[in-house]
């Protein structure tokens, strides 16, 4: 689990499917009311209390994002619902939950070393696609689906584990704010300009 405060009233929390199976918790359990799912988020609150100093006291707005094969991103925000307050019992939070679910594969990594000695391990196991960005000093791979058919789901995801990082910040803020290297074809360019040659 890690987690990022983005301001006074705001958290996100990124929980990788490992994260989630040591709790005994799959990814479909996630969008139903269920105790483990009540004590997941208990958790979370307590462990952004604790590294963050983030109190999820009064109402709170949730917003959970699935990505497939990396896990879920949980946006926390206080202060944001319209709640009869007298209505609920001390000690219970009240929350609005809004649940998102992407078909694209984000990662990071810290240097444009890491993302060509990725290259060299994805393009013989068949991985030619990718679009390539720059933010904040750091490099970002995206996958759509389309990148990915019929390729082996779990060793392709170990392979970018090895290299970088499930990114926890959105495609749209690294589209809009960074710099596209490579619109398409990222794996196939970057392993015929650097490790074919």
């Amino acid at each position: 689990m890690r987690l990022e405060r983005l301001n006074i009233n705001k958290i996100k929390v990124f929980l990788t499917f490992d994260d989630l199976q040591e709790r005994g918790i799959t990814k479909e359990d996630l969008w139903q009311d269920i105790p483990k799912v009540h004590d997941l988020f208990r958790d979370m609150m307590l462990e952004a209390d604790d590294e963050l100093g983030f109190k999820a006291d009064g109402p709170i707005a949730v917003e959970v994002f699935a990505l497939p094969a990396q896990g879920m991103v949980i946006i926390v925000t206080k202060g944001t619902t319209e709640f009869d307050e007298d209505s609920f019992e001390e000690g219970y939070i009240e929350m609005q939950v809004t649940l998102d679910e992407s078909d694209e594969v984000f990662y990071e990594f810290a240097e444009l070393e890491d993302v060509i000695a990725l290259s060299s391990r994805l393009f013989p196991f068949g991985v030619t696609g990718g679009v390539l960005y720059h933010f904040e000093n750091k490099y970002y791979v995206k996958f759509e689906d389309e990148d990915l058919e019929e390729i082996e789901e779990q060793a392709f995801i170990s392979l970018l584990a090895e290299f970088g990082n499930p990114s926890t910040i959105s495609t749209y803020r690294v589209g809009e704010y960074g710099k596209c290297l490579m619109e398409s074809q990222a794996i196939h360019r970057l392993f015929e300009t650097f490790i074919k040659r």
